[in-house]
Order: C-alpha cells, then sequence, then structure tokens
C-alpha cells in the first residue's frame, strides 16, 4: 500500500489534543476515535478546522475560577 492510499482516523484524548493515527491500527491508551477517517491531508484539514484552542483541557479548566472571579470584579 502507498502513502497515498494509507486511510488514518482523527483521534483526541483527554486533554482534548487532536491527532491522526493508521485507521488499520489499534488506538494506543488514552485516545479515541472523533468518528473522521479520510487520507493524512483530509484528517489534518479536519483538525485544523476544529481544534482552534489548542490549550489542554485542563489547563482551561484550572483557569475558569480565575476568569469567573474577574468577571465579578
Amino acid at each position: 500500500m502507498s502513502s497515498a492510499d494509507e486511510r488514518y482516523v482523527v483521534v483526541v484524548n483527554d486533554e482534548e489534543q487532536y491527532s491522526i493515527w493508521f485507521a488499520e491500527r489499534r488506538l494506543p491508551a488514552g485516545w479515541a476515535t472523533v468518528g473522521r477517517t479520510g487520507t493524512k491531508q483530509e484528517c489534518l484539514a479536519h483538525i485544523e478546522e476544529v481544534w482552534t484552542d489548542l490549550t489542554p483541557r485542563s489547563a482551561r479548566v484550572s483557569a475558569e475560577p480565575a476568569v469567573a472571579e474577574g468577571a465579578l470584579r
């Protein structure tokens, strides 16, 4: 199979960070598919479209109380 024929899936981890993975391979621990399959370029284009905030989920969640406090002032 040539690299042009390889199929990929878009995956996401608990930190809401995206990546691609070979469609025929078992996913590594901590990653889940998001339902998008295609060529490498198609999957990367999807990630570019949907992953607009590169901040890990844990950092966003820990910042929420500080943002809420600032809104109250």
